[in-house]
């Protein structure tokens, strides 16, 4: 029987790439983004480039619980591979209809709802693993004010905060879906020329490829089996300080998990 991934964003520059990386690798794709046009567009295009034909797509809104939710709900199958890569950093200040700040509910809550909800459907699999993909730009983060209802609203630092969060979340869900025999890990995806990196203001000088071999070298390489809990950047794990936080990391769960 073929393994099952799943990868959110998988419209995007990287996204795109980490979904042909998974295909390629032969297993039954799920992409899941909000634009359905996006979505039918790649999954056409990645099974002429692969060969694979058991690529498919959902329309999941990841900023809001209940999407997230019923999604999970209405999985049938197992999941071996969770790739949580959607993001988004709107350059101004939105919210959800939840009224939860759009680039925390999506790139955080998003992330953390998607791998709490499908751990039943990934647990007591062979090395089932989620992998956030995070970033080496992260920090900025204030625990006090995680949505910017006092601080003003700056999508750059919106998104250091974000990856950083991705990173100590990725910490804090070693025990959570530990339990269940899955393993999870946070990657830097590499700086590629990107709808979101324009938007906060960089270019990028690595192919989409280039930028996805991480992402897929945490997801997919043997070696990797019975890690979690890592951060990596260009295939090798790198110490987090943001995951050392033992105490910052149980805060943030705590509140996220209040969501």
């Amino acid at each position: 029987m073929k393994r099952t991934a799943i990868v959110t964003g998988a419209y995007g520059a990287i996204g795109k790439s980490i979904a042909e990386g998974v295909a390629s690798a032969g297993y039954n794709l799920v992409m899941v983004g909000r634009n359905e046009a996006a979505l039918l567009q790649c999954r056409d295009e990645l099974v002429r480039s692969t060969g694979n034909h058991d690529i498919s797509y959902r329309v999941v809104d990841l900023s809001r619980k209940q999407q997230v939710e019923e999604f999970s709900r209405s999985w049938d199958g197992p999941l071996h591979i969770l790739i949580n890569n959607a993001a988004a950093t709107p350059r101004s200040r939105l919210e959800t209809p939840e009224g939860i700040e759009m680039q925390f509910a999506t790139n955080v809550l998003g992330y953390l709802w998607m791998a709490l909800f499908f751990r039943d459907h990934m647990a007591g699999l062979d090395d089932a693993r989620v992998v956030n993909v995070a970033s080496y730009w992260a920090g900025d983060m204030d625990m006090n004010d995680l949505e910017f209802r006092v601080r003003r609203y700056n999508n750059d630092t919106a998104y250091r905060q974000s990856k950083q969060a991705n990173r100590m979340l990725t910490r804090a869900l070693v025990p959570v879906l530990g339990e269940k025999g899955i393993f999870v890990l946070a990657a830097h995806p590499g700086d590629v020329n990107s709808r979101l990196s324009n938007n906060l203001g960089y270019g990028g000088w690595e192919s989409p490829e280039q930028g996805a071999s991480n992402p897929l070298y945490c997801a997919l390489d043997p070696s990797l089996k019975g890690v979690s809990g890592k951060y990596f950047e260009h295939k090798k794990e790198v110490s987090c300080p943001f995951a050392a936080d033992h105490e910052a990391v149980k805060r943030l769960l705590k509140i996220c998990m209040g969501y």
